[in-house]
């Protein structure tokens, strides 16, 4: 299954009760400060969650599949992706690691 931008929207409509258009933006937003942190050479962590990170390729020999002619692919820049240890055990459905619906602090509100 995946979880698309649209499917984050509605969550967050039906759980907060914002409007879908200040929702969209809410997500938009969320999604372009990862992009712009990544893209200045920060890492992203998002505690619970896991850390986005930036690691840099070097240029290496390659060989096209189609014809086998070698050529040279390119350094570039990668971003990857660890999942916590938390999320880690939400998904392995072990039981062993239970996050918390919002902690003490959704009490307040």
């Amino acid at each position: 299954m995946s979880v698309t931008k649209l499917d984050l929207t509605r969550h967050l409509s039906d759980t907060v009760g914002l409007t879908s258009r200040d929702c969209k933006a809410v997500v938009e937003s969320f999604f372009d400060m990862i992009r712009s942190t990544l893209a200045a050479g920060e890492d992203v962590k998002l505690s619970g969650f896991g850390n986005f990170t930036l690691h840099e390729k070097r240029a290496r020999p390659g060989r096209n599949p189609k014809n086998g002619k070698p050529f040279e692919i390119a350094a570039r820049r990668v971003v990857t992706f660890r999942a916590s240890p938390l999320l880690k055990g939400r998904c392995s459905g072990s039981g062993v690691v239970e996050l918390p619906a919002f902690g003490k602090a959704a009490d307040r509100y």
